[in-house]
């Protein structure tokens, strides 16, 4: 039976919906890859992390030698971008002595992470997760993490 040319639209839309608004499993590697890249051409073995809007994981890669306790930091880097809804840069600076979020830190049981490293990835004004990464300095980790959350919809458009 052949499809109307409604059908075939309603298709191709909800498929560009689900891709743009939902962390998929497909994408979230297809991130990693790109921050894989971009972190041999540094010269750095870092463990990269996805997580969908509600911080839970979707995809972790750790790249040959990279520390083993960067597992937990990237996976809570990207929990924490989503939960407060900003880069842990940012979320870092708040925290500090004095600051205005100085305590948050040691909240949700642990796993607020304020080392630089985590970005949440938009769509549009939609949070659809996080990207983290963990093994560099504080410096490179952020770096790498907002080449990710730049490169989002240049991979969106390639699935």
């Amino acid at each position: 039976m052949k499809e109307s040319r409604l059908e075939k639209l309603t298709e191709e839309l909800v498929g560009r919906a689900i891709v743009k608004e939902v962390m998929s499993l497909r994408l979230a590697v297809k991130l990693i890859e790109a921050v894989e890249e971009k972190a041999r051409e540094m010269g750095l073995a870092v463990v990269i992390a996805v997580s969908d809007a509600s911080g839970r994981p979707v995809a972790v890669h750790c790249m040959d030698k990279a520390y083993h306790g960067s597992f937990d930091v990237a996976v809570n880097k990207a929990y924490t971008a989503t939960a407060f809804q900003m880069a842990t840069s940012q979320l870092s600076r708040l925290c500090q002595p004095g600051g205005e979020l100085y305590g948050l830190q040691f909240s949700n049981n642990g796993k607020v992470m304020i080392l630089g490293g985590g970005e949440p990835l938009m769509v549009g004004k939609t949070m659809i997760g996080a990207l983290a990464v963990s093994g560099g300095s504080a410096g490179e980790d952020t770096e790498l993490a907002a080449y990710g959350s730049s490169a989002l919809k240049e991979v969106i458009k390639c699935l």
